[in-house]
């Protein structure tokens, strides 16, 4: 064991050790580096993991929505924190324990396990809802770029265009309409590229939409292969990316 940890010591950069780091280790590793007599449970350990959720959807890094569910005691069932997505869940249990399925499994995963470290500094996350409403997601975010292909191709469709009609009444060289046609096939090219970009822009955009419809942002239903039951309400909601 003491070997192991010397490895994993010099392995990993414990100064720098987040979410990423942490599900790339084994159990073996983990139990190896950390003490587990000095681990986070209980209510805390829900509080700091829904910080630290939120905080991660601030940064686009998980999509989900969190709820923290009551406890229920004719069910026997404890107060837990629950993330889901479109695709898949994770339950996460005051003792630290976690089931569920799909990635939003493999993002909460090493999170509880951060989390129920006292070193780690949980970030404060940030106020308001960390998914968007689907209606307020905008077509695309590289109107900038596309303008600036635009202008370059209408120089370059412009240039084609006049070196053509001073081919023709200048009487210039046989190279003249050859560079023309250069020119006007490289603007034709950029508009394409321009369209092509916007048309994705719209895909992406119109996906990223259902996938919020799909987690109930507009209906405010649960997806149907929750472990929960439709009317079970929680103490708080709040959405994440």
């Amino acid at each position: 064991m003491e070997e192991l940890r010397r490895a994993v010591e010099s392995e990993y950069d414990f100064e720098d050790f987040g979410p990423e780091e942490m599900a790339e280790m084994s159990y073996e590793e983990w139990e190896a580096v950390f003490d587990h007599e000095s681990w986070i449970t209980g209510t805390e350990l829900l509080d700091r993991v829904g910080d630290d959720l939120r905080s991660r959807v601030a940064d686009r890094e998980v999509f989900a929505r969190i709820e923290r569910l009551t406890a229920d005691p004719a069910e026997g069932e404890p107060e837990r924190l629950l993330a889901y997505s479109d695709e898949g869940y994770a339950m996460v249990y005051p003792d630290g324990s976690v089931d569920g399925r799909g990635t939003v499994l493999r993002d909460v995963k090493p999170t509880v396990a951060l989390c129920s470290m006292d070193e780690y500094e949980v970030e404060e996350p940030p106020e308001g809802e960390g998914l968007p409403a689907p209606s307020s997601v905008p077509e695309g975010s590289g109107e900038l770029g596309n303008f600036m292909l635009q202008i370059t191709a209408a120089i370059q469709l412009l240039a084609g265009g006049s070196l053509f009609v001073a081919w023709i009444a200048l009487d210039l060289t046989i190279i003249a309409p050859v560079v023309s046609l250069v020119f006007v096939l490289a603007g034709a090219f950029l508009f394409l590229v321009v369209a092509n970009a916007r048309l994705s822009d719209r895909f992406r955009a119109e996906e990223y939409r259902n996938r919020l419809r799909a987690v109930g942002l507009e209906s405010g239903e649960r997806p149907d292969f929750l472990p929960v039951e439709s009317e079970e309400s929680g103490e708080e909601s709040d959405s994440t990316t």
